[in-house]
């Protein structure tokens, strides 16, 4: 009879084996199902600020409106002289006749008639002299606010005299109080219209309104401002020398600006591609 040899109990293993473990179970590849799904765009772009609440500071420069308000550099005559020098002599023309129709209203002249006034009270010159002069001496302050006469400055001196004088000869002297605030404030507002009309007709501003864009363009203030603290200066220097001053004097140096400032925007030539790059917003 064979003897069964079969040793039911486990064997022991070798005190050197090292026991293999099992090889993991390879996973399945991933596909369309299983594929992870890309996390949704939180609508803010890569610098964290959401598109719409990007400040109107962060637009391109060249989107940005002007602060002094419409461009008011020269222009070349060539370009449409048939629009532009029409605007021109016509607002020198008005400019002319606002002085005329203020001093008729004998409430007031403006500041810079204060001066002239003050001057000749201390110099041999007439009034029309003094004028001139100080209109020459004004453009040597262009040179450092880098502005040149063109032909729009001449034509201030020349176009202003004239319409000035038939603007005394056409009106009257002797006008009733209701009257003459009537004038003053008439003379007032067409004086700050004819400024923005002639000088935005972009031809050259005379010597005086040079001074006020130059200085606007220098320091990035509005024209606003800047006519306002002329108009103030000339005044003070005016009164200092024994110009007359009235409640008229101090009403156009404080309005004066504000109303060519509000004008200038309805009169200001703009050229073709001034158009085209405008900001409509």
């Amino acid at each position: 009879m064979r003897q069964d040899t079969t040793d039911p109990s486990p064997r022991e293993p070798h005190p050197g084996h090292v026991a293999r473990e099992p090889a993991p179970a390879p996973e399945p590849a991933p596909g369309p199902a299983t594929a992870p799904a890309r996390p949704a765009r939180s609508g803010r772009p890569r610098s964290g600020r959401p598109r719409s609440a990007r400040p109107r500071s962060a637009r391109p420069r060249s989107a940005r409106p002007r602060a002094g308000g419409p461009p008011l550099t020269y222009v070349r005559l060539g370009e449409r002289p048939l629009r532009r020098l029409p605007q021109l002599f016509a607002g020198l023309a008005l400019y002319g006749f606002s002085l005329a129709v203020m001093v008729r209203a004998a409430l007031g002249i403006n500041p810079w008639s204060v001066l002239y006034e003050g001057l000749e009270r201390h110099t041999a010159l007439s009034f029309g002299t003094i004028s001139g002069l100080v209109g020459a001496l004004v453009l040597l302050l262009w040179i450092p606010l880098r502005q040149r006469p063109t032909f729009g400055t001449v034509a201030n001196i020349v176009v202003l005299a004239f319409s000035a004088d038939l603007g005394l000869w056409l009106l009257p002297a002797n006008v009733q109080l209701p009257g003459r605030i009537a004038l003053l404030v008439g003379g007032i507002l067409l004086n700050g219209l004819a400024v923005a009309v002639y000088v935005g007709a972009r031809c050259g501003p005379g010597p005086r309104d040079g001074l006020m864009t130059g200085a606007s363009a220098l320091t990035g203030r509005s024209i606003r401002l800047v006519r306002t603290l002329i108009e103030l200066t000339v005044l003070a220097v005016g009164w200092s020398l024994g110009g007359g001053v009235g409640v008229g004097t101090v009403a156009y140096a404080l309005t004066v600006g504000t109303i060519t400032q509000f004008c200038l925007p309805l009169c200001a030539y703009r050229t073709p591609t001034e158009h085209t790059t405008a900001p409509t917003d």
